[in-house]
């Protein structure tokens, strides 16, 4: 077909939109990147016309152009990092931000970006200060450790350790702990990228005291232990005891370094979750075992910020301090306002426990799961008889289980409740991906071919949006 030429001279004017915009209150937009944006929309237009896929004037009208191009805008101006709706269960979601931040530490992060702060002065001198100053006596107080120093993450911090205390040197470490993390991150090449020399002892599932005894020599600059936060051997296997790598390595006149991966602070088994607990160390016992050096992360289970932590024995956190490797590592503002804030819960237990949603997500009852999920399928079924669409839904709750995720406690699965949903017109990927297309974004996990939402980390608060998410899916065709 040939467009009508006719058609092109009723598209109202860039001048008239941008009247009608003002006029209506749009979301700001800089002048020109609005100007830019109803240009290319009606760019659009004009193809549409061109294609006959737009054949009268009538649909070229201020009343019919304009909710268009207003969906148009929105569309282009949203974030491309934005927040998403977690029902997949999996508390510390690397994909999805891992763990998010207590209301107190998102407060902190605020104040620490609107106005001036005291990041490196110091208000008793009025001189030049250090931000570690804010973190350092909070995480020797909470680990028992005698120094402390915080980077932008784990992998950072073992390589800053290594770099000081052993490049050139041998690191002995047990085979069965040369750790992959997500993103290739490798424990070897960590080792090789810090500059000192891999001596792996053992085998992947048994190493004894006498493979680290026999492997050090004039060129050992440390033992090193990590922990495989994010995997477990069962069966016929063993591994040195912490105070026998501690004996081997004092006698030795050696540092033993510990990379603990994900790091905790809190006791689940006093919070009535000895299970998950049981193979887990926190960071106190670790460092009053006798460990020299202990790295960590601060956005898994300690519920904060992304960053990297390092505590130990003070003679080896300020050699580590001057590494000029450091500067290129340190933290931001924002990540010392949110960490100091979270370390601050973390001194009383039971408010960590409330306050971090890290914790209160892994700590929930199962029976107020239980609840929660027959309160968000009670509120689904009132949002499908409430939309506009014809699709119809089938609805049901059921148990399962969740994960807590971020390379921590593994094979450790947490009972939960699910709300499934199956729509006869779609297959469950298909739903799982036309969720993601809703706003907010919607993740959940599929189990027995229906699309599950699990309520451990879903907040009642967001019922209404997955409510009115599943009712966009619902009336999209």
């Amino acid at each position: 077909m040939i467009a009508d030429k006719n058609l092109y001279s009723a598209l109202p004017s860039v001048d008239v939109l941008l009247r009608e915009l003002a006029e209506f209150h749009e979301p700001a937009l800089p002048r020109a990147m609005l100007r830019r944006l109803v240009n290319d929309f009606l760019d659009a237009c004009r193809k549409g016309i061109r294609a006959a896929g737009i054949n009268s004037a009538e649909e070229l009208s201020l009343e019919n152009i304009l909710p268009d191009l207003r969906k148009f805008l929105a569309d282009k101006v949203r974030p491309g990092f934005r927040r998403v709706l977690n029902a997949t269960g999996v508390v510390i979601h690397t994909n999805l931000g891992r763990s998010r931040l207590a209301e107190e530490a998102a407060r902190a992060v605020y104040e620490a970006c609107v106005h001036y702060s005291n990041l490196e002065f110091n208000l008793e001198t009025g001189e030049r200060g250090t931000r570690y100053s804010h973190v350092e006596k909070l995480l020797c107080r909470l680990t028992g450790a005698e120094a402390g120093l915080v980077v932008n993450n784990n992998a950072a911090a073992v390589l800053l350790v290594l770099d000081t205390l052993c490049k050139g040197r041998e690191v002995v470490i047990s085979r069965g702990e040369l750790v992959e993390i997500g993103g290739s991150f490798r424990i070897p090449e960590v080792m090789a990228k810090s500059g000192c020399v891999l001596r792996e002892v053992g085998a992947t599932n048994r190493t004894h005291p006498h493979d680290y005894s026999a492997a050090i020599n004039e060129n050992t600059a440390a033992l090193m232990r990590v922990h495989t936060s994010n995997y477990r051997i069962i069966g016929f296997h063993c591994s040195v005891a912490p105070e026998e790598l501690r004996k081997i390595s004092r006698d030795a006149g050696l540092p033993l370094l510990v990379d603990l991966g994900s790091g905790n602070l809190c006791d689940f088994a006093a919070a009535g979750l000895p299970r998950i607990a049981s193979d887990e160390p926190t960071v106190q016992k670790i460092v009053a075992e006798g460990a020299d050096i202990v790295t960590f992360s601060g956005d898994k289970v300690l519920g904060g910020p992304q960053a990297g932590i390092i505590v130990g024995r003070k003679q080896y956190v300020e050699k580590i301090k001057k590494n000029a490797l450091n500067r290129a590592l340190r933290i931001d503002k924002m990540t010392v306002a949110a960490l100091e804030a979270t370390l601050r819960l973390h001194t009383e237990p039971e408010l960590a426990a409330r306050r971090i949603p890290t914790l209160r997500l892994i700590c929930v009852a199962e029976a107020r799961l239980r609840q929660k999920a027959l309160k968000l399928a009670r509120m689904l079924r009132v949002a499908l008889k409430t939309g506009q669409g014809a699709i119809q839904a089938e609805i049901n709750v059921r148990a399962g289980t969740s994960l807590i995720g971020g390379g921590s406690f593994p094979e450790r699965f947490l009972p939960t409740s699910l709300v499934c949903i199956a729509v006869p017109e779609f297959s469950a990927e298909n739903l799982r991906g036309r969720f993601l297309k809703t706003d907010p974004p919607l993740a959940g996990r599929i189990e027995e071919d229906k699309f599950c939402l699990d309520v451990r980390t879903l907040e009642v608060e967001e019922f209404s949006l997955v409510g009115e998410a599943l009712k966009q899916v619902c009336s999209a065709r």
